[in-house]
């Protein structure tokens, strides 16, 4: 009897003086845990909290309904309980879930009804790790988490400053979800007094940069946010606000996906500069080419025209001529594609002068290709040195016919196909370039002539899409234009006008596309009626709706509704009689 009274004292001297500030929680609850070992008959020294390693594996697929009753569980703890804001909790529960995972695995009651029950009682004797959760909700994924946490601070509140600076972030307007990679690689940032951090982000706004362009480069970049303001970035932004693309062209080329590095891109837009790249030209060049910025590293261009140069022969103001025709050549794939071709030319003994000429007549070409070693062309075309050199000195061209690493097989040039010249005609407009391996690859996916896949391609844009939009989608998904133009239009039809979602719903969901008409009015015909009495959520996308197997739509969709079943089969009656 005493143990249990015991316990039941501690845990309410930790939530009365959790609210009062006057004791911490967590140092109550590491004495908490250690009774309760001690009660159950076991004590493990190693944890001083509750991990979210499973302890048992379910034996059943654990249902969207248990997830969000697990979802609620952890949102009431963390609001009533531990009196997190209502913005704070919710994000946090709705954006772990390893974590919610975890919390299933530790109860025995997995039914619906009883779930929540299940997990308020053991939130009550097992309080948890507050930052597993936040950090997860951050955007950190559940492998990273460990190496953040620390022995001694279990609860959000026993890190104040940090919760302080997480809240600058957020109320600048730095989505939750991206904080994980600032907190990751600039955690200093997290350790700042009141008011450093707000004002840092000022700086950089001071630099005349829109609210939008300082959120995407310190998101890109959160390094920026750690000691003064970086004066590299600082010459870089003096750069561009001489150009007509201006500063927000930073936060529209930025990926959160990559890394950045100031000096680099400092030493580019000065070898741009150098070869003759000026104001116009060079905001032209950028606005093409925007991983010329992003990759590239000036001290790799210079090497390509120190060979060049140094190997070949070529002057300098030719290499400018030949940078200012190719700027892509730039690009750090295509560095180090041209430093393959040299080899490769110099390997099999080739005159210094026909490699001169190869490159300036086939830079594009060179800078889109990547090609295997002479040794491996040898083997594959059963030929010797020799013979390979008086070949590509007759045919150029065969170069790439016999060294393209496409398939590990032989490639015959697209450009001598003429029963591919209108095919070809229209991957160019979509900005292939000619004989390259993508050109091969895309002569491949897609199928008809020129003139049905420029027609297919209309009705997109005749539907209401951007040309610019259609050409990445149909990059994206060559399949959407394997379809006949009829077809494709009776598609976008139903999608329009029969379903009432915007043509803009296909650039989320092109395989939409892909499906029977059968299918796609079947499913549509169901969403509309179940939408018609509330039964679903308005505005589900494409592939929710049509992607989805017959077996989870009827679980999902048609039996959210008593009269669902028999509604479905009656739509699938009267499609099968049409």
């Amino acid at each position: 009897m005493m143990f249990p009274r015991f316990l039941k004292n501690i845990e309410r001297i930790a939530q009365f003086n959790a609210h009062k500030n006057q004791v911490s929680w967590s140092k109550l609850y590491n004495v908490y845990s250690t009774v309760r070992c001690y009660q159950n008959g076991r004590f493990v020294c190693s944890s001083r909290h509750w991990s979210q390693s499973p302890t048992r594996v379910f034996g059943n697929r654990v249902s969207k309904a248990m997830k969000n009753e697990a979802q609620k569980a952890l949102f009431d703890y963390l609001h009533h309980t531990r009196t997190l804001s209502f913005v704070d909790a919710e994000h946090i529960s709705k954006n772990s879930p390893s974590f919610v995972l975890s919390l299933l695995s530790k109860i025995d009651d997995t039914r619906k009804e009883d779930i929540s029950r299940s997990l308020a009682k053991f939130f009550r004797y097992n309080p948890i790790n507050e930052f597993e959760p936040f950090l997860e909700s951050l955007g950190l994924r559940p492998s990273e988490i460990s190496r953040f946490l620390q022995r001694d601070l279990v609860l959000l509140s026993d890190d104040g400053v940090m919760f302080v600076n997480f809240h600058v972030l957020c109320y600048y307007g730095i989505p939750r979800g991206k904080i994980g990679r600032m907190y990751k690689e600039a955690r200093e940032i997290f350790g700042y007094e009141n008011g450093v951090l707000a004002s840092k982000l000022e700086a950089y706004e001071s630099l005349v940069l829109s609210k939008t362009t300082v959120i995407k480069v310190v998101t890109c970049c959160p390094l920026l946010l750690v000691g003064g303001i970086d004066g590299e970035f600082v010459s870089v932004v003096n750069k561009l606000k001489g150009l007509n693309i201006g500063c927000d062209w930073l936060a529209r080329c930025l990926s959160d996906r990559k890394t950045y590095n100031w000096r680099r891109i400092l030493e580019t837009m000065e070898l741009l500069d150098k070869v003759g790249f000026k104001e116009e030209k060079l905001s032209s060049v950028l606005k093409a080419y925007p991983d010329l910025v992003s990759e590239t590293s000036g001290n790799k261009a210079y090497i390509v025209f120190e060979k060049l140069h140094k190997v070949l022969g070529l002057e300098m103001n030719e290499i400018d001529k030949l940078v200012i025709d190719n700027p892509e050549m730039l690009l750090e794939k295509s560095v180090k594609r041209i430093l393959e071709a040299m080899k490769f030319l110099r390997c099999i003994k080739m005159e210094k002068q026909f490699i001169v000429s190869f490159l300036l007549c086939h830079m594009k070409l060179i800078c889109s290709s990547s090609l295997i070693g002479p040794r491996a062309v040898w083997n594959r075309s059963r030929i010797g040195r020799d013979e390979l050199c008086h070949i590509i000195k007759g045919e150029p061209l065969e170069l790439f016919s016999l060294a393209c690493k496409i398939n590990n097989s032989r490639i015959e040039l697209v450009s001598l196909d003429s029963r591919n010249a209108e095919k070809m005609a229209f991957l160019l407009k979509l900005g292939y370039i000619e004989n390259s391996d993508e050109m091969v690859r895309a002569l491949k996916k897609f199928q008809g002539r020129g003139d049905e896949l420029q027609e297919r391609f209309d009705c997109f844009v005749k539907a209401g899409l951007d040309y610019n939009v259609v050409t990445q989608l149909v990059k994206r998904a060559p399949h959407i234009l394997n379809r006949p133009k009829d077809i494709i239009e009776k598609k976008i039809n139903m999608l329009t006008d029969y379903l009432g979602y915007p043509i803009e719903s296909l650039i989320e969901s092109p395989t939409y596309l892909s499906y029977s008409m059968e299918r796609i009015h079947q499913r549509f015909s169901m969403y509309i009626w179940l939408r018609k009495r509330d039964a679903v959520i308005p505005r589900l996308t494409l592939g929710s709706i049509v992607g989805i197997s017959n077996t989870l739509f009827v679980s999902y969709f048609v039996r959210t509704h008593p009269e669902g079943p028999a509604t479905w089969e009656n739509i699938k009656k009267a499609s099968y009689l049409k």
